[in-house]
């Protein structure tokens, strides 16, 4: 059974990066530098999933580093909800893309640049924005990897 939630697991992941890319590349909508965060639990996904599947590590630790990934996941992303209806000020990973190190010639080029705001939502499907269906794809897999957690040994 644990097998199958991998596999379910990583099918949702590369799912959810192709949709991810081939909106960013193929439809030409620009994510903001959240919306590129909220990849990440996906892309680590399927590294540990892969690796569980080559090398047989313990599930119950590989389940209890994916529940960690997708609660983060889902953190970041009800974050990035509260930004976008306006219930939280959009913070420094929002506007800014490690300028730190710039000198002036680099930093107004930067400026120049189109920034994408957190706050606006480019692209939703039925009226709900992406953020909102990570929050459910993390919230479902969290709920279903707890559950499976709480039965091993």
């Amino acid at each position: 059974m644990v097998k199958k939630i991998y596999l379910s697991i990583l099918i949702i992941s590369i799912l959810a990066l192709s949709s991810a890319y081939f909106i960013e590349y193929f439809l030409g909508y620009q994510p903001c530098n959240l919306c590129l965060l909220e990849r990440i639990p996906y892309a680590l996904s399927i590294i540990i999933i892969l690796t569980n599947l080559k090398i047989k590590f313990n599930d119950k630790h590989t389940i209890l580093v994916l529940i960690i990934i997708f609660v983060v996941s889902a953190l970041l992303s009800i974050y990035h909800l509260g930004i976008e209806q306006g219930l939280i000020e959009e913070s420094f990973v929002c506007s800014t893309k490690d300028n730190l190190n710039l000198n002036k010639e680099q930093l107004l080029q930067e400026l120049q640049k189109m920034n994408i705001s957190c706050k606006n939502v480019a692209f939703t499907i039925f009226g709900l924005s992406l953020t909102t269906y990570n929050i459910l794809l993390s919230v479902i897999i969290s709920a279903t990897l707890i559950k499976i957690y709480a039965k091993q040994k």
